[in-house]
């Protein structure tokens, strides 16, 4: 099992960038798909992108064209550029590690950080 430790998040305003960071323990971490997930208050968690070991990338519907995910296998560190941010990215963001794009719920995950934009 990976652990996994979210960094980056804060307050930022709309149209304005952020980079968010997942740092991962243990060995194997080149062999996960890893993801980010975010939820925000009195809603669902949402899938946001998805990056498997072989870097086939994914990403939710909202967040295309303004989110980057990618991966850096030698510092075990998954980020997650955003741009153009707006109100509606405030959430909580997760980072999540599974074998497969599918099966990252039920993976390892992090505690979140939270993302504030403003308008």
């Amino acid at each position: 099992q990976v652990q996994l430790a979210e960094f980056g998040g804060g307050l930022v305003q709309a149209g304005g960038s952020l980079r968010l960071s997942c740092a991962a323990s243990g060995r194997t971490f080149s062999r996960y798909t890893m993801g980010w997930f975010r939820q925000a208050p009195g809603k669902e968690r949402e899938f946001v992108a998805a990056i498997t070991w072989s870097k086939t990338i994914s990403y939710g519907d909202s967040v295309k064209g303004r989110f980057t995910i990618s991966r850096d296998n030698t510092k075990n560190t998954v980020y997650l550029q955003m741009i153009s941010l707006k109100p509606d990215d405030t959430a909580v963001y997760y980072c999540a590690a599974g074998e497969h794009i599918g099966t990252l719920a039920k993976g390892s995950w992090g505690q979140g950080t939270q993302v504030t934009v403003s308008s």
